[in-house]
């Protein structure tokens, strides 16, 4: 067998350097795009503007926060899915139950449930129903019964379609026995000037609108098996009497096909950065979860399990 020189050796390496495809780079090498499939202001982009400055530490490169809003995040994960190169320099944020329940019930949705690779889950926030601090109803009880004088004369607005605060909306009419009419936005910042612009009868939004308005509004219920460390004078649903626990997980996917050492570089980056912004985060009313790897799509088969049912009544109506 003939022997290739050193000289050759180098050379044939230096081919598969450049052959498209193959790196022996270390990710990352460029600036990260990080779509927030919401508008500012609302949960999602208070993380991530949290997370930046700790990603660009740990990665040493620039994290990009953009914003696409739409159709409860899915335009922004629809064009994801559609045009987003597997290289690990397009992630996106993404929502359960959001990316559940719309696949399931719209068919212009455009994207599917398992159409891209998650990262990681890193938190999980409450809904809570909310109205202004100088409205009629002071307790969950008044709104109940306004909402059983008055069908549908109730307007909750809510972050999108299908998403975590228009499903609870859905629950809480079923076990309250009653009929509101559900306004949904582009996320929770457009919601927060309706309501107080008196737009709105209330919102089924999250526990940090909860906390960061709490001069301006009310929080009527809290949808958590426990009261929130941020919220410890306000009950949740179970205690007063309605089996209601829901809300949404927040983190991050990419394309599929992403290489696994990408998606474990970003899962480590995405893990370091909650973990040095969590008493921020705990403080805003955010609870800290964190899922990766199969714990990740394990995640997302509970939350199907959990909003089975109202899934499938929707479906049923329409």
């Amino acid at each position: 067998m003939k022997l290739l020189t050193k000289s050759t050796l180098l050379a044939v390496l230096a081919v598969v350097l450049v052959i498209p495809g193959i790196s022996m780079a270390e990710f990352p090498e460029k600036p990260i795009t990080y779509t927030i499939p919401f508008n500012p202001g609302g949960e999602s982009d208070i993380t991530a503007r949290l997370q930046e400055p700790e990603l660009e530490k740990y990665l040493g490169v620039a994290v990009n926060v953009t914003h696409k809003p739409g159709g409860g995040g899915a335009v922004a994960w629809s064009e994801f899915q559609r045009t987003a190169k597997p290289d690990g320099y397009s992630v996106v944020g993404c929502n359960i139950p959001h990316i559940i329940g719309q696949p399931m019930i719209r068919k212009d949705a455009g994207y599917e449930t398992d159409g891209m690779k998650v990262v990681m889950w890193f938190h999980f926030t409450p809904n809570a129903l909310v109205v202004s601090k100088d409205s009629e109803f002071k307790t969950l009880d008044d709104f109940i019964q306004f909402a059983k004088k008055k069908p549908y004369v109730g307007t909750v607005g809510g972050s999108g379609t299908y998403s975590a605060n228009h499903l609870e909306t859905i629950r809480f009419m079923k076990a309250a026995g009653i009929e509101l009419t559900y306004v949904p936005y582009t996320g929770t910042g457009p919601v927060i000037p309706a309501l107080m612009g008196g737009h709105l009868k209330g919102a089924m939004t999250y526990t940090p609108v909860s906390v960061n308005y709490k001069d301006k509004f009310r929080t009527l219920a809290v949808a958590a098996e426990e009261r929130v460390p941020a919220l410890p004078d306000v009950p949740t649903f179970k205690e007063l009497g309605y089996d209601i626990v829901g809300g949404a997980f927040r983190g991050v996917a990419v394309p599929l096909g992403t290489p696994q050492p990408v998606v474990d570089k970003l899962a480590e980056a995405y893990t370091a950065a909650n973990k040095q912004i969590a008493k921020k985060q705990l403080d805003l009313g955010f609870v800290m979860k964190y899922a990766t790897g199969d714990d990740a799509v394990a995640l997302i088969g509970t939350m199907r399990k959990a909003y089975g049912d109202v899934l499938a009544d929707i479906k049923k109506k329409k």
